[in-house]
């Protein structure tokens, strides 16, 4: 499967030689030449690597990782010209996975991009390693649920679902604090072509929330977006 790469960065030029010699080398390359721009496409296209501009203007690189880690834990390369050793270290505590100074080695980004992609795979393989029959099962606060027998239990008394709530309620607690688009839900979970506006995923939700009580709250409209669940304690 192709590897997507995201680059977030407001110049032209570096955007562009960044583009081709990724592409080169067979990835799929999105682009952004805004924070905010970069920002929704994170959202909407799920890359598995973003290189990441710090100097940008309206919102700077640094903010822009801290909102994807409020979201998400793809790998993140800084891309800057500030070599100071304290925002190199300022850089990886919001959570920059590496960092590379401008102007840096066209071949060391390759080598560095592919490495931290080589690491993120060898961690979810060994994910996928553990017991599958643990991972189908998932508890979150009063919230409990098993995927190979599809029941669910909230405080301990068994909560009917249909099929299709079932599985939004999985994927919520299987990856919380995720935001999910209406458009992966649809195309994931129902299966199936749908036409724009579509309210499948809205009544569906809305009956979800209904039927957990409170716990419905949970589930965060992510306006613009989609859902997320909020982490159950």
């Amino acid at each position: 499967m192709t590897e997507k790469i995201l680059i977030i960065d407001d110049e032209d030029a570096t955007v562009e030689l960044l583009t081709i010699l990724l592409e080169r080398r067979g990835f799929e390359v999105v682009t952004a030449l805004r924070a905010e721009d970069g920002l929704r496409k994170a959202y909407r296209t799920h890359p598995d690597l973003v290189l990441l501009d710090i100097m940008m203007p309206e919102m700077d690189g640094w903010e822009v990782c801290r909102k994807l880690r409020e979201l998400s834990d793809v790998p993140i390369i800084f891309l800057t010209a500030r070599s100071e050793i304290r925002d190199v270290v300022k850089g990886l505590e919001i959570g920059a996975d590496d960092y590379l100074v401008k102007p840096f080695s066209m071949r060391e980004l390759v080598a560095r991009t592919r490495a931290l992609l080589r690491r993120v795979a060898l961690i979810q393989q060994s994910l996928m390693g553990e017991n599958r029959a643990a991972l189908s099962r998932i508890s979150r606060g009063p919230l409990e649920m098993d995927q190979g027998t599809r029941l669910v239990w909230l405080n301990q008394q068994p909560l009917d679902l249909s099929r299709t709530e079932f599985d939004l309620l999985y994927l919520f607690l299987r990856y919380p604090g995720r935001v999910f688009e209406r458009d992966y839900l649809l195309e994931n979970i129902w299966g199936e072509q749908y036409i724009d506006h579509d309210r499948s995923v809205d009544n569906v939700i809305h009956r979800l929330r209904r039927k957990l009580g409170i716990l419905g709250e949970a589930i965060e409209t992510v306006h613009g977006v989609g859902y997320r669940l909020h982490i159950v304690k």
